[in-house]
């Protein structure tokens, strides 16, 4: 019989604790976007990434934790870039903390498939678009903060060009089996290097200015 959600949700943030995750205001986001509403394996409270279809896979719940923190949330009228969209759980955290999340997804399936469950679930500050994230969204920025989702082979111009002075942005970048999670700041003169947060390994990031599709299949 699998376990209550809740229980499952407390047990997992308990875990969160534990390897570092210290922003409380963060894990308590995962109570409010429950896990399991966006990925139907039993083990969606396991601290593993999981596959979600399109060959795409939702974060394990440390590195999303983790993201999150490293992008220092502290204001609420946030205006926030995610690239990959993905199964949307990401996109609800990110939610709690802003104005307004622009979210891109390369596959339209899973896109129209988290901008109708998150519509379900009462997230009404997410704007959503189907294309390639490596151009981000001239439109909308600058953007207070950006995180990417996928890796990276070098940090795309767009994005940084798109990052207001002040902002951060979190993402992966490395080859196609393992990278280094970037945290960037905004200065006058241009995207600095603020820290590396560690090793991580994600999809590929495909784009005009990612990695070419053939990459990922």
């Amino acid at each position: 019989m699998m376990i209550d959600p809740k229980i499952a949700c407390e047990r997992l943030i308990d875990k969160l604790r534990e390897d570092g995750i210290t922003d409380e205001r963060v894990l308590d986001t995962f109570r409010k976007a429950p896990r399991h509403r966006f990925v139907t394996d039993p083990r969606a409270y396991d601290n593993i990434a999981l596959a979600i279809g399109s060959g795409q896979t939702i974060s394990q719940p440390y590195i999303v934790a983790l993201m999150t923190q490293l992008l220092e949330l502290n204001e609420k009228d946030l205006k926030i870039l995610e690239i990959g969209t993905g199964s949307g759980f990401q996109t609800a955290i990110l939610a709690q903390f802003s104005r307004r999340v622009y979210s891109i997804e390369r596959h339209r399936e899973l896109g129209d498939k988290a901008r109708l469950l998150l519509r379900e679930m009462g997230y009404e500050n997410i704007v959503f678009k189907i294309g390639d994230g490596t151009c981000g969204w001239p439109q909308w920025s600058p953007f207070d903060r950006i995180i990417v989702t996928a890796g990276a082979p070098v940090t795309p111009e767009s994005l940084a060009d798109q990052l207001a002075v002040g902002g951060i942005m979190v993402i992966p970048v490395g080859d196609s089996s393992v990278q280094d999670l970037m945290v960037y700041e905004k200065k006058e003169d241009g995207l600095k290097i603020k820290y590396m947060a560690g090793k991580v390994v994600f999809v590929p990031l495909i784009g005009q200015q990612g990695w070419n599709e053939c990459l990922n299949g």
